[in-house]
């Protein structure tokens, strides 16, 4: 997400708004990481104003793949929001277990070194 330059009360207001509704629509927040703020890769018009500077910020979640495009839409018509993304990020798939794999010790011990 990247957010207009905000003081910082205001950015935590916007960014309280932004987690309150990923909750509400059944989201899980693991993390939100600040990646301060910076000039934008281009000018963004954005809600009829200009904007070359913005506050960028990174929230890791696990929702269903179904409030993607409300988010999407409630982000859109907030204010303090210049640009909105979702990435999907893979799963890990867990390793099967194959269980304990019997030792031949006669072989070891008659085996050659």
């Amino acid at each position: 997400l990247v957010f207009v330059s905000l003081l910082k009360p205001e950015t935590a207001a916007a960014l309280k708004r932004t987690v309150e509704a990923l909750l509400e629509r059944g989201a899980i927040v693991r993390n939100l990481e600040n990646l301060g703020e910076r000039s934008l890769p281009y000018k963004i018009s954005k809600h009829k104003e200009r904007h070359r500077r913005g506050g960028y910020f990174l929230i890791d979640l696990e929702a269903p793949p179904s409030i993607v495009s409300t988010m999407m839409e409630h982000l859109g018509r907030d204010i303090d929001v210049i640009r909105r993304g979702f990435i999907k990020h893979p799963q890990a798939k867990p390793q099967e277990c194959n269980g304990i794999i019997p030792v031949d010790y006669e072989e070891k011990l008659t085996g050659k070194k």
